[in-house]
């Protein structure tokens, strides 16, 4: 017999009305938020782009609201998810909601974050919504990645060679930290390449420097779970 968390039998905490379409488009816009955030620089504009489902009916059921909401910080179980048009305002935060009214690949639920960035550059986050609260980033920029969100995880960009994927490990075996899942992708062969780690528990910020410091990684993004 499968047993059941709490979770799954009575469903999540949040502002209504959708898991689906509120609590996860909630959840969606603070995955995007804290990849943001990675980058350390300010938001200048951002557009999300309702696919599907999302775009059919996501104004009556609140997308729009949740993952603007989702975007600016605030958690699912925030009363404010509701005024989230007006709070935005507050914030000073210049967005655009589009509809793709297009026929595309993407999954019913699924929301494109443009962002633009101080310094000139865009960042595209695309993720879906999959029921009951649980979504998952599918893209950054170009790379194809599988960001849940509900464990620890180590996003990293480096050059393609050999030896990479060792001096990250051995580093996360010496801390004690736990490896739940790990894929490695490249962009072109001993160009650049693309890694993911979800870990049972999160690396200290010293820990994570000792990685960024390794010859030829150029970027590591710690993520922790959102709400």
């Amino acid at each position: 017999m499968t047993q059941n968390s709490l979770f799954d039998i009575v469903g999540p905490v949040m502002v209504g009305p959708s898991s689906s379409h509120t609590y996860g488009a909630v959840r969606l816009g603070n995955l995007a938020r804290i990849i943001t955030d990675k980058t350390r620089k300010s938001v200048t504009s951002v557009e999300f782009v309702l696919y599907n489902s999302f775009a059919k009916t996501g104004k009556g059921h609140g997308t729009d609201k949740g993952l603007l909401a989702g975007f600016m910080g605030y958690t699912v179980g925030d009363s404010r998810v509701k005024e989230a048009l007006a709070l935005a305002k507050t914030h000073k935060l210049n967005y655009k909601i589009t509809n793709h009214k297009k026929a595309n690949h993407f999954p019913p639920n699924t929301a494109r974050f443009v962002i633009q960035l101080d310094d000139g550059s865009a960042l595209e986050i695309t993720g879906h919504s999959i029921g009951g609260g649980k979504v998952y980033i599918s893209q950054i920029n170009k790379d194809n990645v599988v960001l849940h969100g509900e464990t620890p995880t180590l996003v990293l960009f480096y050059k393609d060679k050999p030896g990479m994927i060792w001096q990250v490990t051995k580093i996360l075996a010496e801390k004690n930290i736990n490896i739940a899942d790990l894929i490695c992708k490249r962009r072109q062969r001993d160009i650049d390449a693309f890694m993911t780690i979800t870990m049972d528990s999160m690396l200290l910020e010293e820990d994570v420097d000792q990685i960024r410091n390794i010859t030829d990684i150029f970027t590591v993004w710690a993520l922790n779970q959102v709400e």
